[in-house]
């Protein structure tokens, strides 16, 4: 596997070795069927987990992002989870073995019950300085590595903002996890950017003092999407310097896929692109392949989903959302880009 970097003049990925441009093209695999989250199995099924890297490479996928759940890897705010790192580093000589580059997703707190009371008891100093030891022991893992596409550094953090401001997860669950999390819950006077910035500046550095090679982003919620007209927080001049590349969360709404276009053309900030995560979430498969077709001018990679149902299985439980996965599964298999 060639190592993947972002191109001289940052418009697109390239192989370091080969100078070939890499169009991400993947998946993420978050949970499986039943809403189990990676780490919540792979210990005691792991043939599942390897077939399901059989499958994903067999539908098209160059990279899977997988999402790793802050509580499963610390066990205080300095001591690491040495059995969960192993069990990464199996991970990545699985991606290695299959062929698969990983954008490896940090911070989750996805299920509320399982997250530790003693970090949420944390002040913010304490937080962030336990989310860079975090990154500190996963680079420790995988800086060798050329399978590593990319290290996320959460997914969809949001400054301080909203209703519950003490709670450091914010919206509500969707399917029981929350997806959402605050990087601070007292802004003491800062805007977004000036936090954005601080917060990235932190768990970078912490990240490159162990792994100075592969790359570095943060999958944040497209709020121009919500808002017309909204500048990015996270991708602003001021604070994603640390950052390689630009990835965003897109479901493209129904009888509006010029409106989403144009929500995207806000994150073209002169990094590559990655819509980090894609799916007919709100409105048909037919109008969710116009977006992406839309955004090939501009984007550098799509990932979308895959929860360890290949298209047949999904098609077998004969109910509407299996109905609907195997039809986006095979529109993505048969739209994949061509491998180098």
């Amino acid at each position: 596997m060639d190592w993947i970097r972002a191109s001289d003049d940052g418009t697109h990925f390239v192989g370091t070795s080969n100078g070939l441009r890499f169009v991400v093209w993947g998946f993420n695999y978050d949970h499986d069927d039943g809403g189990r989250l990676l780490e919540e199995y792979w210990e005691h099924e792991w043939n599942e987990v390897v077939e399901d890297f059989g499958e994903m490479k067999a539908l098209g996928a160059n990279v899977v992002r997988v999402h790793l759940q802050f509580g499963r890897f610390m066990e205080s705010e300095t001591k690491p989870n040495a059995p969960n790192l192993a069990r990464l580093e199996k991970l990545v000589e699985l991606a290695e073995t299959s062929g698969l580059y990983l954008d490896i997703t940090g911070l989750g707190c996805y299920h509320k019950q399982d997250v530790p009371a003693w970090y949420d008891a944390l002040d913010e100093a304490g937080r962030w300085e336990a989310q860079a030891q975090f990154w500190r022991a996963v680079a420790g893992v995988c800086r060798g590595s050329p399978a590593i596409f990319c290290y996320d550094l959460m997914n969809e953090p949001v400054v301080s903002a909203g209703a519950n401001r003490n709670d450091w997860l914010a919206g509500e669950p969707l399917g029981g996890k929350y997806f959402v999390q605050r990087i601070t819950t007292d802004a003491k006077g800062r805007d977004g950017k000036q936090i954005a910035k601080e917060w990235i500046a932190k768990l970078a550095s912490a990240i490159r003092q162990i792994d100075n090679r592969h790359m570095i982003t943060v999958g944040v919620i497209p709020w121009a999407q919500v808002f017309p007209g909204a500048k990015p927080v996270f991708y602003s001049p001021e604070a994603c310097g640390p950052l390689d590349f630009t990835s965003v969360h897109f479901y493209p709404k129904k009888g509006d896929i010029a409106g989403s276009l144009a929500a995207l053309k806000i994150y073209n900030v002169g990094k590559p692109l990655v819509i980090e995560e894609i799916f007919p979430l709100s409105c048909s498969v037919e109008e969710t392949a116009a977006f992406i077709d839309g955004s090939r001018s501009h984007a550098d990679g799509w990932i979308s989903f895959y929860w360890g149902k290949t298209i047949e299985e999904n098609e077998q439980k004969r109910d509407v959302n299996g109905m609907l996965i195997a039809q986006w599964l095979r529109w993505f298999r048969d739209h994949a880009p061509p491998s180098e």
